[in-house]
């Protein structure tokens, strides 16, 4: 669909600005949780024990449940130690590669809430033997250096500590010549976004589903929130909204099938689900029908909380729609407010065609 951009897309790249700019390493959500509950008054906020957010209005007991799900967290680190120089060791939190650590700034949150910056080590080539040159480094041989000298200053003036969560120190941008955002973590602050604009503009129509909105836990390490989830509300239907890696600078545009600004993604095969086809073809007649762009994508590796939701209870009905999103897995990341914009109508649309005949043709 086309969209006039105006006050409403400032209020939606001030949205985008303030999720992006959030930390949230997977098991330390909570930052990303209190903002989302500020922003939906007048909705029912329940948090549970491993940090999902369920989004509600009054269920009425006799609708199928749709569950909009996406995730809070971002890939990340972890401090597993701080050494005699005051240098911090770390290991990760999610799918890193580890070319995309060394040489970069990260913020570390300690657990009296400050935020310390540092940056992880990156050893000058005047230091470097020629073996070094010639592979890669390891993560165990990297550390985060605050700029302190020892122990000491590291732990009591800074109050890092064994655990404490370690994130991307990267801010938000955003270029109206091209409407495109820059940011961290659109994996998957994009699909919040969706999310609770999604529950907003449903808000006061007549459905004949019950959408929940849920934000979940710990995706990166293993999609073990979304299991919780899909125990918890049991849905009828699933609907995941994720950051999606885009391919376009990657593969010329007749291979690419994840070009940014050339519409949502849906997800036909990864390695944590083989999509329905029956619930495919009705998604692909709604955004057909209703002028929204997309391209159909299939992967040899990732998955989404679509690969548990599908297995839940007696399998659940699910589509996985997509932002495509360049470079995700490392600190700067891009996405189109457009296709943003178009993953909102579609989710919209789907929730205004379902029912309970129709979920069960599935």
């Amino acid at each position: 669909m086309n969209f006039s951009f105006g006050e409403e897309v400032m209020d939606t790249i001030k949205l985008l600005e303030k999720l992006s700019n959030l930390h949230g390493a997977p098991g330390h959500e909570q930052e990303v949780l209190e903002f989302i509950k500020d922003n939906m008054k007048g909705y029912i906020c329940e948090r549970d024990s491993i940090n999902n957010l369920y989004i509600k209005t009054n269920i009425e007991q006799d609708k199928p449940i749709v569950a909009l799900d996406c995730h809070s967290d971002e890939v990340g680190f972890i401090v597993e130690g701080i050494k005699a120089n005051g240098t911090i060791t770390f290991l990760p939190l999610g799918g890193w590669h580890i070319t995309n650590i060394p040489a970069h700034s990260v913020v570390i949150r300690n657990f009296k809430g400050d935020y310390i910056k540092g940056v992880v080590s990156s050893k000058p080539p005047h230091f470097m033997t020629p073996e070094e040159k010639q592979r890669l480094p390891k993560i165990e041989e990297l550390v985060i250096d605050i700029g302190t000298s020892s122990y000491e200053e590291t732990v009591e003036l800074y109050g890092i500590e064994v655990g404490n969560p370690i994130t991307p120190d990267v801010m938000f941008s955003y270029d109206e010549k091209i409407e495109v955002v820059r940011g961290k973590a659109f994996d998957n602050r994009l699909g919040c976004a969706i999310v609770m604009e999604v529950m907003k503009g449903i808000k006061s129509k007549e459905l004949k589903v019950e959408a929940v909105g849920v934000i979940s836990a710990q995706e990166e390490v293993g999609l073990r929130g979304a299991q919780v989830a899909a125990n918890t509300i049991k849905p009828d239907f699933a609907i995941i909204f994720e950051g999606s890696p885009a391919d376009d600078t990657f593969k010329d545009a007749f291979s690419s099938k994840g070009a940014i600004g050339k519409g949502v993604q849906l997800r036909v095969l990864d390695a944590g689900m083989v999509s329905n086809p029956r619930v495919q073809e009705f998604v692909k007649n709604i955004a057909i029908k209703n002028n929204i762009p997309f391209q159909v994508i299939a992967r040899s590796g990732g998955s989404t909380n679509g690969g548990k939701y599908h297995i839940a209870e007696k399998s659940i009905p699910t589509v996985v729609i997509g932002i495509p999103t360049r470079y995700i897995h490392t600190h700067y990341t891009y996405a189109s407010v457009k296709d943003f914009k178009n993953a909102i109508c579609l989710g919209e649309k789907i929730l205004e065609e379902l029912s309970k005949d129709t979920i069960k043709s599935f």
